[in-house]
């Protein structure tokens, strides 16, 4: 089959699906992130590595719910890919992959607290936090400024859509790099400080109410972003695949409709993500308004806190 004939397109319904969807997630997703931001701008006393990398967390669901009314009117529309469209997708994938980045960050620096707290002190502050964020905002943002430039869309190509199916080695990196990378990361941190909390729990009883709900709000933690973004970058592996073995256009069809429709599911994490928002501030005002502790005993607290938040 001549790869050219292959003139991949949105399904009929998406349009439609995409506003059932994105309608509430608009609503309580903007209620939610501007509540979140003013909670941790204006609250909380305290500065915490947590605080610095949710407020980042809560401006990159901003920005993606400021596209995605933009989005679901040039997909409405079949816009052309052109210069303004560009700036769209740029900034959604900024989101989605800032986004991506910081769950992975929060992840590893509260592996780093758990496992080596010694090492935590040097490491961890809320200044190289937002170092930490400014730098992944750079990076991202140049990232995203390289893909647009390399990609090849073509005369024709729409907005938010791969309409060829020409293998896209750009979109294989990206899927790597942005996402199967920091799903490895999450995962290894995630899956290692649910094993020292419940060692913790057998060691501390008086301590393992808290300390179950610490395991228990990492895990779901994990299960979200996996069950957000797995199946998405999936569908854009597979893709890869189809595009390279010269697959039939049906086939490539149906993987086309899939990364769509489930790329909606993905988008809805910056409400899922409300959840972090609650135990973070729950947590942290519950401290400040607490006597002062020890040493021991506040750094004891410290590793709870940090597997409780997000």
């Amino acid at each position: 089959m001549n790869r050219s004939s292959c003139n991949i397109t949105i399904h009929g319904s998406f349009p439609v699906f995409q506003l059932c969807v994105y309608i509430p997630a608009l609503i309580f997703g903007i209620l939610l992130n501007v509540l979140a931001l003013w909670v941790f701008c204006c609250k909380l006393s305290k500065w915490t590595e947590a605080r610095v990398y949710m407020i980042n967390l809560a401006v990159a669901d901003c920005l993606l719910l400021f596209i995605l009314p933009l989005k679901i009117f040039v997909q409405f529309q079949h816009l052309k890919a052109d210069g303004g469209c560009l700036v769209l997708e740029s900034g959604y994938f900024i989101s989605r992959f800032m986004s991506i980045s910081i769950i992975t960050i929060v992840a590893a620096d509260r592996y780093l607290a758990i496992k080596h707290p010694l090492k935590a002190r040097a490491l961890r502050s809320p200044r190289k936090a937002a170092f930490v964020s400014g730098f992944l905002w750079i990076v991202i943002i140049c990232e995203i400024i390289v893909i647009k430039i390399l990609e090849d869309r073509g005369q024709d190509g729409l907005c938010f859509e791969k309409s060829t199916d020409t293998p896209s080695m750009v979109t294989l990196g990206v899927v790597i790099v942005e996402f199967f990378i920091p799903l490895v990361i999450l995962s290894y941190c995630s899956i290692q400080v649910i094993t020292e909390l419940w060692r913790k729990k057998k060691e501390n009883c008086d301590k393992e109410k808290s300390l179950r709900k610490a395991v228990r709000i990492v895990s779901v933690n994990m299960i979200l972003f996996i069950l957000c973004f797995l199946p998405l970058h999936l569908g854009h592996l597979l893709r890869f695949i189809l595009d390279s073995i010269r697959a039939s256009c049906s086939a490539i069809q149906d993987v086309n409709n899939f990364i769509h429709f489930i790329s909606v599911l993905a988008n809805t994490n910056c409400c899922l993500d409300a959840f972090c928002y609650y135990f973070v501030s729950k947590e942290f005002k519950e401290a400040s308004s607490k006597p002062a502790k020890s040493k021991s005993e506040a750094t004891e607290e410290a590793e709870i806190q940090l597997g409780t938040a997000l």
